[in-house]
């Protein structure tokens, strides 16, 4: 009977070690942090100018069309135009991806040092929490402010 009491009393502490280790979870505001990481900020701000330069294209390009005055000469513009178009378009995709595979790469880098350091387990979006868990969002967003 002691060895029972004795097995028991060891495996309850045995339990509460590894209820009192467990790291917990955390979550992060990814909005948050976008609105507050100034390189997501920048490369916002330059995926948006390449929008924008697509945009003016089409609109000079309209205008040469309007001056065109034979129907040979209006199809062959539009298929150079058509053609031009594309490559900017697949230029642009290319830019975006690039720009928020950078952005997401370093906070997801950042969430991860933060978890390390704080000691939890996992991290997850702040939109799957309904209660409890740390928030690191200020944490992250501090650690990228001084990241170089």
């Amino acid at each position: 009977m002691k060895g029972l009491k004795l097995g028991l009393a060891a495996l309850a502490i045995i339990a509460m070690t590894g209820i009192a280790n467990a790291g917990g979870v955390g979550y992060i505001d990814y909005t948050k942090v976008i609105e507050n990481y100034d390189y997501a900020k920048q490369a916002t701000k330059e995926i948006d100018a390449k929008g924008l330069e697509m945009q003016q294209f089409l609109v000079d390009k309209e205008k040469e069309y309007k001056n065109l005055d034979t129907p040979l000469k209006k199809q062959s513009f539009e298929d150079r135009v058509s053609q031009e178009f594309k490559a900017k378009e697949a230029a642009y995709v290319a830019l975006r991806e690039k720009r928020e595979k950078e952005v997401y790469d370093r906070i997801h880098d950042a969430a991860k040092s933060v978890m390390v350091e704080q000691k939890l387990d996992v991290i997850m979006s702040s939109a799957g929490v309904f209660t409890g868990g740390v928030d690191i969002t200020p944490n992250v967003i501090q650690k990228l402010k001084f990241a170089k």
